[in-house]
């Protein structure tokens, strides 16, 4: 690659990704950790490192933070954070895949101690009072996507005006 190639792709801005796990027992309940390292409620997930995918990163967290790689079905939701929202000012884009937790697995989640502090199901109806509003967002419009059997695109967890 030429200088002015390198430098030219040196200087586009950078943004940071994340990848998490909506993961539904048979009974619709929600499966959400309380991560030790920030405030509130979350799905197993987190930061996709340097050269891996998206669904990569998904597989490796969960089974970071919950001790299996969880069986996923597809990909519900995208959302992108913008830099104003985000702790470090830099803009985020969040991937949500779909999986269904097997009999067991929930009685079989380690929380390793440097991450996670609890995990709890809660039927997504009332999973807002574990959350901050984003990610209340996000989960609720990815919970109907898989319902749906669609992917949903978002904007810090509210739809997109296609028209706007």
């Amino acid at each position: 690659m030429a200088d002015s190639e390198l430098d030219f792709f040196e200087s586009l801005p950078r943004s940071r990704g994340a990848a998490s796990a909506l993961l539904r027992g048979a009974d619709g309940r929600l499966l959400l950790v309380k991560p030790g390292y920030k405030p509130g409620w979350s799905l197993p997930g987190g930061v996709i490192d340097e050269g891996e995918s998206p669904l990569g990163a998904c597989r490796r967290e969960c089974l970071e933070e919950l001790g299996f790689a969880p069986r996923l079905s597809g990909l519900v939701c995208v959302d992108w954070m913008p830099p104003r929202l985000s702790p470090d000012g830099r803009p985020a884009t969040v991937f949500v895949f779909a999986g269904r937790l097997a009999p067991g697995d929930f009685e079989a989640v380690r929380l390793p101690a440097e991450e996670l502090t609890d995990a709890v199901l809660t039927d997504p109806a009332e999973a807002g009072s574990y959350l901050r509003p984003g990610p209340d967002r996000r989960i609720a419009r990815a919970v109907e996507a898989a319902r749906s059997g669609n992917t949903v695109y978002l904007e810090h967890g509210h739809p997109v005006d296609w028209d706007g």
